[in-house]
This record gives C-alpha cells, structure tokens and sequence, in this order.
C-alpha cells in the first residue's frame, strides 16, 4: 500500500496547487494550465494505452459485455440522476422546477458525478496490489464503459444547450469508428510496445485531438469538435499485437502489475507517469470559486457538498445488486467501491457547464465534491483491498 499512499499524497499536493497557482501566475495562468492539461492528456493516453493492451473480448461472450455495459451505464446514471434532482430541488424555487433551462443546467451539470476516473482507478488499484484481481478485471470493463457512455451522453446533452450542431455528429461518427476498428483488429498490429513507443503514441493522438479541436474552434467556438484522448489511446492499445510468448495477464499473476510489458525498466517507468499523472490530475481541477470567493457561505457549501458527495457514491452501488451468479458480496461491494473515484472527466464536464454559464452554486458544489472524491481515493482503494482480502464466502 506504500504506492496507494504516496499516490494518495500527490493527489493532494496537485489538488492544493490548483487552487493556490493561479494568484501567483497572473498572467501566465491561461498557457500553464493549457499546458498542465496537455501533459495529463498525455499521461492519461500511456495508462489507457496499456488498459487496451490487456484487454480481451471472448467473441463467444458478447452478451455478457452487453449486460457489463448496461451495469456501468446504469452505475454511471444513478449518481447523475441523484445530483441533477437534488440540483434542481434545493438550489430553484418551487416556481422554477417547470422550467426547461433549469432542467438542462442541472442534467449539464449533474453529469459530473458518473463517470468514474479510469485513469486514476488503474494506477491506484496496480499500486495497491490488485490487478491480478477478479475486482480489478470487471472494476477495468465498467469504468471504461461508463466513460464511454458518459463522453457518448454529454453529445444530446450539448444538444439541449446548444441545439443539433454537425461538430457533434462528426464526434460521433469518430466515436464509432474508433470502435469498429478496435473490433476488427483486436491485437493484430504489429507494432512496438515498449514504453518510448506507448509515450509517443499517446502524445501524437493528443496533439491531434488538440489540433483538431483549436482548428474546429476556428470555425465555431462554441461548439468545437473536441475527441477524449480516453477512447482513441484505448483503442490504439487493443489493437497492438503481443509479443509471440507474451502474456501479460500471467505477467499480472505474477508481478500484481497492470501495464503492459513486465521489465523491470517498464514498470518504473509505467510507476513514475502514474505518480506524474496524479500529481497533474489534481493541478487540473478548476478553481473552486470564482473570483476567490465561495458563491455560497462556506457552511452551506460544505452542506450541499456533503450530501452531493454521499448522492454520488451511492449511485455507484448498483454493481452490488449484480454479478450474483459470479461472485459473493465483498467482492461486488469492492467493485462499488472501486467505482468512487472520480477526476479528469468530471472536472471536463464542469469545466463545460461553466463555459455555458451554468450557475456557480452548482458549479462550485460539484468541484469541490469533486475534490473531496479525489482526496479520498486512497481510502477508497484501501477499502477495496481490505475487502478482497476477507476471506470468500464458502
């Protein structure tokens, strides 16, 4: 657990520089963050790089993927549905709740609490010891398909705020091209997989994702063609072909390591971006308040947070109400559990509701929910690994 904890500690270390960093650059606060957003793209790429490497689909199976899907989609709509009612009903008037634009602010910005942060979860749960895991195994699938399904549902969502616009067509039609081809050519490209390589991968589908989403501003500012590195740089790892003899999930068993090849040299070098990614993801929470203050008093905000929080979280329960027929309750709680931590895709989403002028109350509410998630990751991974370690039920 001495990985989980220094993870845990630089979480914090980027989370309390992102709030303090912008009285001290002024001017220089736009190009930083853009470029502290870069880099965590970048970091984020080489992680889902290698999560696709690993990644198996038994053809023979599909319908249990489908139900996989339906459970992280169901998982991922709870915590927004709970947010969203809980939004509207305690920050509108009674007189309000009829009211279309009430409504679409609050499903906007309600989506932060779903998606759970791949990124995160697979650098905690590797550092913890856990991936050669049935918890981390179907913990890996859900939180991929509950990104997925959040980066497809913010689309009708945009639509609702913005009206049908034919960036957001082009981003689905990529979307499922991406899908196609990671189907078509699961671990059939023969190219290399040593980590200068994955680094390298990871920063090209950024800097295109970057390029296109600046030059698409060009055209339209308000609705940009903007593509989540999540899905590409998974894709890129599916389809990378095994080194012949290469297995890494026995590489798993062996080592209680994720990523991809099994020298010593990867996995320090996979160890250090993940401690890098961490400590970026916190500098890439947005400042909580505007103009350096709460727009609420600091008592009702801490409220409000608390029950968001707790909302959230339980909404990520639902997968204990399933996979009874493969494993026993702790395993499925760990899995609930597992789903908690939250990040990169949920500040992306509040950084959306705030560019579409969103009310701060809400706003300010869900980053610092956000935050307190992110704080508490390490205790959420402890937990897991507490509960997979009780003894299975005879």
């Amino acid at each position: 657990m001495k990985k989980v904890v220094l993870f845990s500690i630089l979480l914090v270390i980027g989370l309390a520089l992102s709030q303090v960093l912008p009285f001290f650059l002024a001017d220089l606060t736009a190009p930083v963050l853009k470029g502290i957003q870069i880099l965590t793209m970048t970091c984020l790429g080489f992680i889902m790089i290698h999560v696709g490497y690993e990644f198996e689909i038994d053809r023979s199976r599909l319908s249990s993927y489908g139900w996989d899907y339906l459970v992280a989609a169901t998982a991922a709509a709870f915590p927004w549905i709970f947010c969203t009612l809980y939004f509207v009903f305690f920050f509108y008037a009674p007189e309000q709740w009829g009211q279309g634009a009430v409504w679409k602010e609050s499903l906007l910005a309600g989506r932060f609490a779903a998606p759970t942060s791949a990124g995160v979860l697979f650098s905690m749960m590797a550092a913890a010891g856990l991936s050669a895991t049935w918890v981390f195994k179907k913990a890996r699938i859900l939180a991929i398909f509950d990104d997925l399904d959040t980066v497809l549902l913010m689309i009708p969502l945009k639509m609702l705020i913005v009206g049908i616009r034919w960036q957001l067509v082009v981003v689905v039609v990529i979307m499922g091209g991406l899908l196609w081809v990671g189907w078509k050519y699961l671990h059939r490209v023969r190219i290399p997989v040593s980590w200068p390589w994955v680094l390298g991968y990871s920063a090209a589908i950024t800097a295109f994702s970057e390029a296109l989403y600046q030059f698409s501003k060009i055209l339209n500012d308000v609705v940009p063609i903007h593509i989540e590195i999540l899905l590409p740089a998974f894709v890129v790892g599916v389809i990378m072909a095994r080194p012949e003899g290469q297995n890494p999930h026995l590489d798993d068993q062996r080592n209680g390591h994720q990523e991809g090849p099994e020298s010593p040299e990867e996995q320090k070098v996979s160890t250090l971006i993940s401690a890098i990614f961490m400590v970026l993801v916190g500098l890439s929470m947005p400042s909580m308040f505007q103009d350096g203050a709460a727009p609420l008093p600091w008592g009702t905000l801490l409220f409000h947070v608390a029950i968001i929080t707790v909302l959230s979280n339980l909404g990520k329960m639902f997968p204990l109400l399933t996979y009874r027929k493969e494993t026993g309750w702790r395993e499925r709680l760990a899995v609930s559990v597992a789903m908690f931590p939250r990040g990169e895709v949920g500040a992306g989403v509040l950084l959306i509701s705030l560019s579409y002028g969103i009310d701060p109350r809400i706003v300010s509410v869900g980053m610092v929910s956000l935050a307190l998630n992110l704080f508490l990751t390490g205790i959420f991974i402890a937990g897991v690994k507490a509960l997979v370690a009780l003894p299975k039920e005879s």
